[in-house]
């Protein structure tokens, strides 16, 4: 990776998109540390960052902006959760259906809905966020000690919305800036930019837990390795893939002689990425969310006891959470692939190019195949990812029956962003350097 950077570096043209990239992630990150008027978060809102809620999921995924309610609180999540909700009405609409496969022209119309959603969605989440951060006594007060009323408080809670739906949009823009003059891949660049920022934070927790001494010069020094070999073991999943094989029938077309030739259909073995991890953690956070909200009294009410061993359930210390989490993790990973392939169309993709599978029969004798083919590729995808996704519960679980528990904050799912991001961006540049390379060729 490392050598590509390098390689990409002694090239003019894309040294100057990756000094563009830079600037882009330097504005970021100062966004991400910038005020937003009328709010004084200085302690963070998250009182426990170990804690399994949405909150604490948001702030991983804005790199600690969301904890401190700066500019960039709302960060690149609109334009995520709005891509995943249009793609997935582009399979249950026909109009969306059809827009997606008009070409460059269909894809532009999609991308400006996206847009569009993105903004509406930062606009409902900053509203939300800014009647968390009032009922919590987080916003500034007059010169007298109370808070804001009338015409002045209406003025306060505008520029707070108006100021994080703002920073939502600029983010998405940051992101396309990043695609059209920097190396690509923008808004993921974004995203891990803001899950590398909480390393040193990830490490420096590692370091005072060494401090505690004991068993935990031991604990640590494994929890150390054990992420290393993560992301090698990231790597290795995200290169795997199943090859179909596909054999094409020769045929002339006026003078010239096509196909007869094999290839083969490349399916990876993680084909649905970082999403089912994404979607799982997403849903399981929301119990421990509402209890953020509500107020109970367990040794008062046996309704109230219910509802708190109910809301146990869902902490990351329990043990029915690991086996949900992992449930899910499969469940959205089937059902992700389902949406992104179509047996039927791919086997009448391969037919219609007078290709056929050895040994399979046209038709739907190969879409069956095709289809086997992927269920099973999918469970192994889903039972490899889960590996990393429960790595960080499981570790903390077997240190805690030591008495000398370590919750490691960089969980799975971070590591599965950057890493993938990572191998996304090196393989981005070596495109853009084999393209010049082949220019210089040609000329």
């Amino acid at each position: 990776m490392f050598q590509t950077i390098l390689n990409a570096w002694k090239i003019a043209d894309l040294r100057k998109k990756l000094l563009y990239t830079g600037l882009i992630i330097l504005i970021f990150r100062i966004g991400a540390a910038l005020p937003v008027p009328f709010v004084n978060i200085a302690e963070g809102i998250i009182s426990d960052p170990n804690a399994n809620n949405f909150m604490t999921y948001l702030s991983m995924m804005t790199g600690d902006a969301f904890n401190y309610g700066t500019l960039f609180a709302m960060s690149i999540t609109p334009y995520i959760n709005a891509s995943i909700i249009i793609q997935l009405l582009a399979v249950a609409i026909p109009a969306l259906e059809r827009l997606a496969k008009e070409g460059e022209e269909g894809r532009k119309k999609m991308s400006e809905i996206t847009r569009y959603t993105a903004v509406g969605l930062a606009l409902m989440q900053s509203t939300a966020y800014y009647f968390y951060i009032r009922s919590q006594n987080y916003l500034a007060v007059s010169a007298d000690g109370t808070k804001y009323t009338g015409f002045a408080a209406v003025f306060q809670a505008i520029v707070i919305i108006l100021c994080y739906t703002a920073g939502a949009a600029l983010i998405m823009w940051l992101g396309e800036q990043i695609n059209d003059k920097g190396i690509g891949n923008g808004i993921s660049i974004i995203l891990f930019a803001g899950i590398v920022s909480r390393m040193p934070a990830t490490l420096y927790n590692l370091y005072n837990y060494v401090d505690h001494g004991g068993a935990y010069f031991a604990l640590v020094p494994i929890a150390f390795v054990c992420m290393i070999l993560m992301i090698a073991y990231i790597v290795w999943m995200d290169n795997a893939e199943r090859r179909i094989p596909v054999q094409y029938a020769k045929r002339v077309v006026g003078r010239k002689m096509y196909g007869g030739q094999s290839t083969h259909i490349p399916i990876k073995v993680n084909m649905c990425g970082v999403l089912p991890v994404i979607f799982a953690s997403s849903i399981l956070s929301l119990p421990p969310t509402i209890q953020m909200f509500v107020t109970l009294n367990p040794e008062e009410s046996k309704w109230d006891a219910f509802w708190q061993g109910f809301f146990d359930i869902f902490q990351t210390t329990h043990w029915a959470y690991a086996i949900m989490y992992f449930v899910l993790i499969i469940f959205f990973a089937y059902f992700y692939a389902a949406i992104q392939y179509n047996p039927i169309e791919m086997a009448n993709n391969i037919r219609r190019n007078s290709g056929a599978i050895p040994g399979i029969r046209p038709g739907k004798p190969t879409s069956d195949y095709i289809a086997k083919i992927l269920s099973r590729i999918t469970l192994l995808g889903a039972l490899l990812i889960s590996v990393v996704a429960l790595f960080p519960i499981l570790y903390s679980q077997i240190s805690g029956a030591f008495d000398r528990q370590v919750n490691l904050t960089l969980g799975g799912t971070s590591i599965i962003i950057m890493v993938g991001v990572a191998l996304e961006t090196v393989k981005q540049l070596e495109s853009q350097m084999m393209m010049r390379h082949y220019k210089g060729f040609l000329d």
